[in-house]
């Protein structure tokens, strides 16, 4: 098969819960895909080389950045975008604790603490740091971000045995 970077390709992305056919070419980049050819604008260019985050999509339940992602990489992967989450916990607390100023880059913190709190349901406030530093906000301080996760974890119901989680990377 050529792999020429003008050979294109008809392939399946299961992206928020449906099934995309697209045309793809093998150096097509995962955000060029979901931006242009399926008109899902949520993951924002910002770095383009996966420095800022504001890109950020799930793949099988794992923030990934789009920009440094090939789009040929997430053929049967499961691909959650931002117009995928439909008023989750996570969105409702960005909003309600005013945890956005531009709004350029808060789908990519969204989508960084979505799958923070499933990969950790209940992460310790230094887990959650680690997490938050992925990605870049110029415009704010990140301390109504960090209300906003916290605001969920707190919404949630507590581990049966209280344990503090140990953290497992």
């Amino acid at each position: 098969m050529d792999q020429s970077p003008s050979k294109k390709l008809s392939v399946s992305l299961s992206i928020n819960d449906e099934i995309r056919q697209v045309e793809i070419r093998p150096v097509d980049t995962l955000l060029y895909v979901l931006r242009t050819k399926l008109g899902l604008t949520g993951a924002k260019p910002g770095c383009l080389n996966g420095d800022c985050g504001a890109c950020s999509v799930v793949v099988n339940d794992t923030v990934y950045k789009s920009c440094i992602m090939l789009a040929i990489e997430a053929v049967g992967q499961k691909i959650t975008t931002i117009e995928g989450l439909k008023d989750s916990p996570i969105q409702k607390a960005f909003v309600e604790n005013f945890a956005f100023q531009c709004g350029y880059c808060t789908p990519g913190f969204i989508m960084n603490c979505h799958s923070l709190l499933l990969k950790k349901p209940h992460p310790t406030y230094e887990t959650m740091k680690e997490w938050l530093s992925s990605n870049i906000c110029r415009c704010t301080c990140y301390e109504e971000i960090n209300e906003a996760v916290l605001s969920v974890i707190e919404n949630r119901e507590k581990p049966m045995n209280n344990e503090i989680e140990k953290d497992e990377l």
